[in-house]
């Protein structure tokens, strides 16, 4: 039955790698179980509801993905655009949260025709090899970024904007000891991945999460929700408790229409499309070029599928009840464990399909435990930078910037959208257009990408 679905022969791969995969590929995703609730709580949203909605969108979003292209990408509720959808579009733009899901659930069903008539499929083969190794590598050292944070490693600084963290102070027992289990996940990951141990990394996370529950019991890590650093000690397991998600299912077509302003609403709308767009591209782009699953010319098989999984976990998860949710770049930890068809995803799927009973469990994983996963992460990813010709500037230029550009503006799409830029201008004004072959469709995303930054 999984052979004849998910072809695992055809893939070189077993039912217990994948599995393992879809594992270690939650392990990474499951702070969205936590953030998610917390962000979008802002907005006035039931945070409980959230978290339902985020478990079933993302259990959804994930099982469309394995069935309908066979890939092991995972889906949910997108960062950043779940901060865009509170703090600007409810709290600084003033519309109601119902407006919002309804911005949402109209740039899924927009994005379900982009998928059907492969408009998004002609953007993704459009984009130039050497650009999308660079969107691998730009992703490998985002990730990384994203688990330094997490680990609180590197933190805000007034007079460098980041710094590393020192260690001393009152917060040591708390923020203190999380980082430094962090680095001490860090090298017990590195120690099995030199060893050759299969699912280093998912043991990583149980490891590190376990010496987190030791050094609590000990007295040596003390939580201090002030600074975000909170108990990894279990004290509940299950919760069967689902009332609060009629909070939030369904609202998406309660909307009061009273007031809106129909320029802002598709300025809105146009904002989501706009970011899950690239965003979706990117990650494809970025976790397939990881995975070898890029055929000769740079296209993705099946990606039509993938595209069409994605767009219509969106609109569906509208409907439950949270922002935008799109594919995730944390799909590259199950790659790296050897995660090659649905079966990955179908598993990731159903363990978010079970976290909506045994949440009390899985927002107890810290993010100190989960941080050094990603930071391994990104360093397999960095290994696509070997494919860039960095002596060939027309190529290497606009490479450079997309790599740098993801990290430090803390945008996949961003990057995408420099490195778009920057390579059609440089061939162009070079005069290499013909010799490059610079497609229609490039020209078309330069364009809307300057007067995404001139209009928006």
């Amino acid at each position: 039955m999984l052979e004849k679905v998910f072809k695992l022969r055809e893939n070189h791969t077993t039912v217990r790698t994948e599995v393992m995969a879809g594992i270690t590929t939650f392990m990474t995703m499951a702070y969205i179980l936590a953030v998610n609730p917390s962000i979008l709580s802002a907005s006035g949203m039931d945070a409980n509801a959230v978290l339902i909605a985020t478990a079933l969108s993302a259990f959804v979003g994930t099982a469309l993905m394995a069935l309908l292209a066979n890939y092991p990408f995972a889906l949910a509720p997108g960062m950043g655009l779940n901060a865009y959808f509170a703090y600007t579009v409810v709290l600084e733009m003033g519309y109601s949260w119902q407006l919002a899901l309804m911005a949402v659930f109209v740039e899924g069903i927009i994005f379900i025709l982009l998928s059907l008539t492969s408009v998004r499929e002609a953007i993704f083969n459009a984009i130039p090899m050497t650009l999308k190794s660079a969107v691998s590598v730009g992703i490998g050292l985002f990730v990384a970024f994203v688990g330094l944070q997490n680990a609180k490693l590197i933190v805000n600084s007034d007079s460098t904007l980041i710094t590393y963290q020192t260690f001393k102070g009152e917060t040591f027992h708390s923020v203190g000891i999380g980082a430094i289990l962090a680095l001490v996940g860090v090298l017990i990951v590195a120690i099995m991945l030199v060893k050759g141990v299969k699912g280093a990394i998912l043991y990583g996370i149980f490891i590190t999460w376990g010496l987190g529950i030791l050094c609590e019991l000990a007295g040596i890590y003390i939580p201090d929700p002030a600074a975000g650093m909170y108990s990894v000690i279990p004290t509940a397991f299950v919760s069967f408790d689902f009332t609060s998600l009629g909070q939030t299912f369904g609202q998406v077509f309660r909307v009061d229409f009273s007031g809106l302003r129909i320029l802002d609403f598709f300025a809105v709308m146009f904002s989501f499309l706009f970011v899950d767009l690239f965003d979706t591209l990117g990650t494809l782009i970025g976790v397939a070029s990881k995975a070898d699953m890029l055929d000769e010319n740079g296209k993705l098989p099946r990606i039509k599928g993938a595209l069409l999984a994605d767009a219509i976990a969106t609109s569906v998860g509208a409907v439950f009840g949270t922002s935008t949710t799109t594919t995730y770049v944390e799909s590259a930890s199950g790659v790296t464990e050897g995660g090659r068809t649905g079966l990955t995803a179908m598993t990731t799927g159903i363990l978010f399909l079970l976290a909506v009973i045994f949440s009390p469990l899985f927002l107890t994983i810290p993010s100190f435990a989960t941080a050094p996963a990603l930071i391994v992460v990104g360093f397999y990813m960095l290994g696509a930078v070997a494919k860039i010709d960095f002596d060939n500037m027309s190529d290497g230029i606009p490479a450079f910037l997309t790599i740098i550009a993801m990290p430090l503006a803390y945008s996949i799409s961003e990057g995408i959208a420099i490195g778009i830029i920057s390579w059609t201008l440089l061939n162009l004004i070079t005069g290499r257009a013909r010799e490059k072959t610079i497609s229609p469709p490039m020209y078309v995303l330069t364009v809307l990408f300057i007067l995404k930054y001139v209009l928006l």
